[in-house]
């Protein structure tokens, strides 16, 4: 990867000419495209110049607010202000590269983008310190997996540290996962079934199910992983949001790192 040396506050032209081969870039279709960072609406979200709004790949911070019910519901989770503060601090005002990966745009039409951003000399890659603060998570969508094994290796380093959201003591019982619908939480017990449907894989533990999707069992193979066996009658701590579906207690995985088994 080419590396791009950004200036700020001065009007040289060499500011002109990378903008307008940015600007070129992004016209043709390339891997690469450059804009402002006009506005920060969370911590993994942002507004671009010319109204575009980008979804940070491969992460997921925490939320200020949720859909439920058709209608938007402030949560505040814990560190919600902040992601949405160093989101801010790293990208507001300024002239950021985006690197794109197999798919552009979500289903709510927004740009899927990796962002880099100038930095003392050299390029940060935007997800990828916001993860090593600790103030977001690793959150694979394949095909969009470029830097798993960075973000994996940067929220290793925020966990070791018990950074940000890892300086919380998120560790509950599995039977008390109903209690926290909504939350993110680390639900500990044992796995006392595993069922298959054509499109997920379930480990159920007392008061809680484990769903893993069939798109991304690719991740859990290429670790030499196979939940139907290697997770059946082991005691297991499990991360993510917890969440109810057809009136079952649920979590959705999609990455290994997200399952411990103790």
């Amino acid at each position: 990867m080419h590396s791009t040396s950004f200036l700020r506050g001065r009007p040289v032209r060499a500011l002109g000419i990378l903008c307008l081969a940015l600007g070129l870039c992004a016209c043709s279709g390339g891997p690469f495209g450059g804009a402002r960072v006009a506005k920060v609406v969370d911590g993994d979200t942002v507004v671009l110049s010319g109204g575009r709004q980008v979804r940070y790949i491969g992460i997921d911070t925490p939320e200020t607010r949720r859909r439920r019910a058709g209608a938007w519901v402030e949560v505040n989770e814990p560190f919600s202000a902040e992601a949405r503060q160093a989101n801010e601090g790293l990208v507001l005002g300024r002239l950021v590269r985006l690197e794109y990966d197999v798919e552009r745009r979500d289903k709510y039409g927004r740009l899927l983008a990796y962002l880099w951003v100038g930095e003392a000399g050299a390029e940060v890659m935007v997800q990828e310190e916001l993860v090593r603060r600790g103030l977001a998570l690793l959150y694979t969508f394949p095909p969009n997996v470029k830097y798993v094994d960075r973000f994996k290796a940067a929220q290793d380093e925020a966990r070791r540290s018990k950074r940000g959201i890892w300086s919380l003591d998120m560790v509950i019982p599995a039977r008390q996962a109903a209690d926290h619908v909504g939350q993110r939480k680390m639900v500990r017990g044992a796995v006392k079934r595993v069922y298959a449907t054509p499109g997920t894989l379930g480990l159920v533990l007392d008061g809680i199910r484990i769903v893993i999707f069939s798109k991304d069992m690719d991740q859990f193979l290429r670790e030499g992983i196979h939940p139907e066996r290697d997770y059946m009658g082991k005691d297991i701590r499990a991360f993510g949001l917890i969440k109810t579906y057809r009136g079952a207690v649920e979590m959705i995985v999609s990455h290994p790192w997200q399952i411990d088994v103790i």
